[in-house]
């Protein structure tokens, strides 16, 4: 098992860095920061501009390739740069968005991955059923509706609700509210309220996807002889189910999941954009707006490596789901 994570983090390691490479090369070629310093008013003189992009690293005098050198240098010690806004450190901008970006995937990972599962295994054993039919139909429908209209929807759904009660219940601006001050208890209670919409817009298309494939993974293994065997043996259906089926039918999802989680991360994108959120994704969508080639090269850093993680983590459940891949 220790060979297995070696190679596996051998691998993450030189992705890591094809994906730091591409990533500076499209984004120093894509983007002009000339551009948002020329769109000043007055625009500043020509000198000015070039001297202002030979700090930020990107003197326009120099090879791509040696830009990229001296860039990957200093990242290599933790520093990834400077924002063409101010001049601000791109690493201080990282750090508050990273946690608040972090909360949001992995509470919708987590939420959409987990009742995705047992929602397909339970459609899968009701096949063809009112109820089986029930979740394939509301599935479809989810899976058919983009990221950022299934928030939307969940956003007027919020306003429609707080106006009829009369009173805020369900809060959808924002990661929290500002100025609150207050016990743990209070603090948290109003963070988990925040983040009930954005959780949701995310986690249901995720829900939706890993329930159909849960279920066909499911239903190829309903019919194995060991499974019978099993329950001849004397073992309760429902621990048949679980302790054998489910098993079995995990390992093709640990696969699904590197991929999925993807889709995860580009859903959060348009989510915090819609609901106001200070994350990565908009900070992403901001910098590309602004023309900010170290901001946009940090945000792609910070998604290459979520990426590549959850593939890390899918590899290390197939692993210990199925023996045979360790031994390999």
């Amino acid at each position: 098992m220790l060979g297995y994570l070696l190679r596996r983090l051998g691998y993450f390691t030189v992705l890591m860095l094809v994906a730091a490479f591409l990533s500076y090369v499209l984004a120093a070629t894509a983007l002009s920061p000339r551009a948002y310093f020329e769109a000043r008013q007055p625009p500043p003189p020509a000198a000015q501009v070039d001297a202002q992009l030979a700090v930020l690293g990107l003197d326009p005098h120099q090879p791509l390739l040696v830009r990229f050198g001296h860039w990957a240098v200093h990242a290599a010690h933790g520093d990834l740069g400077r924002s063409i806004k101010g001049g601000a450190p791109v690493n201080d901008e990282f750090g508050r968005r990273i946690g608040v970006s972090l909360r949001l995937l992995v509470v919708g990972t987590l939420l959409g991955t987990a009742l995705g599962v047992l929602i397909g295994m339970w459609s899968a054993v009701r096949q063809y059923r009112l109820s089986d039919r029930t979740v394939t139909l509301i599935s479809f429908v989810l899976l058919s509706t983009p990221t950022f209209l299934l928030a939307l929807f969940l956003k007027i759904g919020a306003l429609a609700l707080n106006e009829h009660s009369g009173r805020q219940l369900i809060s959808f601006t924002g990661e929290k509210t500002p100025g609150l001050h207050g016990s743990f208890a209070a603090v948290a209670a109003d963070r988990a309220v925040h983040l009930l919409l954005p959780t949701l817009a995310i986690g249901l298309t995720s829900l939706a996807a890993y329930s159909r494939y849960q279920r066909s993974a499911m239903l190829d293994v309903l019919g194995a002889d060991y499974l019978r065997t099993a329950e001849a043996k004397g073992l309760s259906r429902r621990r048949v189910l679980v302790k054998h089926g489910l098993r079995t039918a995990l390992i093709p999802m640990s696969t699904f999941f590197a991929f999925g989680f993807l889709g995860v991360l580009t859903g959060a994108t348009f989510t915090e954009k819609i609901f106001g959120w200070h994350g990565m994704g908009e900070w992403f969508i901001d910098s590309i707006t602004n023309n900010d080639v170290n901001a946009v090269v940090a945000v792609n850093l910070f998604a290459a490596g979520t990426v590549l993680l959850s593939g890390l983590l899918a590899d290390v459940l197939h692993a210990l789901l199925d023996p045979r891949v360790r031994r390999g």
